[in-house]
């Protein structure tokens, strides 16, 4: 480690562009980030195939972490959402105890990341948006609900082609169609969809917190590395 204050391991779906540079606008300095990409079947980033290609990123975590266990990293993330919807509560728990036992690493995921980030600023009430179908939407809600979350509102964006494809502008949108004012926060789930350069305009508007999956990942990574996610103008997380 000598010459960094931590090294950071992402994993990534094929396909996703979004995750290197949001994790790259939010790292501090002295941190060291190191990405490898799981292996999925079919078109990347569609609605179709989703629990099919999420199912088959699992079954490559293995050789994955071990890629990125030979660059010794404070913390190993798999920065996917869906992923945990997928899986499910007791699914999910399993997959981090044999990834920690696998890489010698923390290794947390995107929803367990954000389960930390809401209970760090206090919310129990969310509004949810997604880029997701309607299926894999409610499944995330499921699983929020399922952590003691209570979702007010939940929506999804119309007309997409390819979750890849999505932007800053989009995100926003679907923050403000689904926020109420009995909700404590908005999350916006899916690595895949940018959402960093929206988040500070978001809180600014709407006046509370809004965490987004990557957000989450990155801040959550950062404390359990020992380093202080401090970066001024991306939201409350790193205020």
């Amino acid at each position: 480690m000598k010459g960094w204050r931590a090294r950071l391991g992402f994993l990534v779906p094929p396909g996703n562009p979004t995750v290197e540079p949001e994790m790259f606008a939010l790292c501090p300095p002295g941190v060291s980030l190191h990405f490898t990409r799981m292996k999925a079947e079919g078109p990347a980033g569609t609605h179709d195939g989703q629990a099919e290609r999420n199912l088959s990123q699992v079954a490559s975590l293995p050789d994955a972490v071990k890629l990125l266990a030979m660059v010794s990293p404070n913390v190993i993330a798999l920065a996917h959402t869906a992923t945990s919807y997928t899986l499910g509560q007791e699914r999910e728990a399993a997959l981090v105890a044999e990834m920690e036992a696998l890489s010698g690493a923390r290794f947390i995921t995107a929803f367990g990341s954000t389960l930390a980030a809401l209970e760090y600023l206090g919310c129990k009430r969310v509004a949810y948006g997604t880029p997701y179908a309607e299926a894999t939407t409610l499944q995330g809600k499921r699983h929020l609900e399922a952590h003691g979350i209570e979702v007010v509102s939940h929506g999804m964006l119309a007309n997409v082609r390819n979750i890849y494809e999505e932007n800053e502008e989009r995100a926003y949108a679907i923050a403000r169609a689904v926020d109420r004012p009995e909700a404590d926060a908005v999350f916006l789930s899916g690595t895949g969809m940018p959402t960093i350069d929206a988040i500070q305009v978001l809180e600014d508007d709407l006046g509370k917190p809004v965490v987004s999956a990557a957000s989450a990942t990155m801040w959550n990574a950062l404390r359990l590395a020992g380093v202080k996610p401090a970066r001024p103008g991306y939201g409350r997380l790193f205020a």
